[in-house]
């Protein structure tokens, strides 16, 4: 699956599955872009990314921030002239109660995060993706369909929107010759759960798959470039969904 002469942009990429999938793209010869908010774990990936001959453009942002976002996309096309490949796997996790008045307040967080910056950046993206005839991943969730544990309704609700966002744009842009999917893991072993102070969270999911086990971000990472390389050519608008056999449950 080579990315050679190829322009790929990854959110979240300072650690877990974007900071996996920009190694991989990045030892397949892509020309990179790596979005984060840790500037340390992000010159940590950049330098194993480099180790395959190329460094990435690092770029240090929030993307709930709309001027943030815009420069991401305007420095991206400055380096490098094109666009081919948009990886949207920034996201957050964090319990809620629906009955707390601090629940729009986190209703918001995650949607913005989650969902409204994905929106952006790929409307921001489209008219470079429409030139090269490229393809858009975006990393969604198993809580997209999974309703089994509660006070998290914000974050289920943000993966199901984006699993339909992506069905809907695939349809709008397939026409151009863009394909967008999304890729809908369970459990995988990142710092996203710690971050959110759910430390435990993994080994109580790790126990509701049919499989006994979590994933590893790179095997996550592999579908994602799967996904994104001229290998599925005639896959959009589809879910791919890697659990361990969390929904057989």
């Amino acid at each position: 699956m080579s990315f050679a002469n190829k322009v790929v942009l990854v959110t979240g990429a300072s650690s877990g599955i974007g900071a996996a999938a920009a190694i991989l793209f990045g030892r397949e010869g892509a020309d990179l872009t790596i979005v984060g908010r840790d500037d340390a774990k992000l010159a940590k990936v950049a330098e194993e990314c480099g180790k395959f001959g190329k460094k990435p453009l690092i770029i240090s942002a929030d993307v709930t921030k709309d001027d943030e976002v815009t420069a991401i996309v305007e420095q991206t096309i400055k380096v490098f002239g094109k666009l081919d490949v948009l990886i949207n796997n920034a996201g957050m996790i964090k319990p809620d109660d629906i009955s707390h008045p601090s629940f729009m307040q986190i209703f918001d967080d995650i949607m913005n995060t989650n969902m409204r910056a994905v929106a952006l950046l790929t409307n921001l993206a489209t008219p470079h993706l429409k030139a090269t005839k490229g393809s858009i991943v975006n990393v969604s969730s198993v809580a997209a369909t999974q309703v089994s544990m509660p006070r998290f309704a914000s974050y289920k609700t943000s993966k199901a929107a984006l699993n339909h966002f992506t069905r809907c744009v695939a349809l709008e842009l397939a026409p151009h010759g863009v394909r967008v999917n999304s890729i809908s893991p369970g459990p995988v072993s990142t710092d996203l759960f710690d971050r959110a102070g759910m430390s435990t969270a993994l080994t109580v999911l790790k126990g509701a798959t049919a499989l006994d086990r979590v994933s590893d971000p790179e095997e996550i990472a592999e579908m994602i470039l799967l996904l994104a390389s001229d290998k599925a050519k005639g896959v959009t608008g589809s879910d791919y969904v890697i659990d361990n056999g969390i929904l057989l449950k």
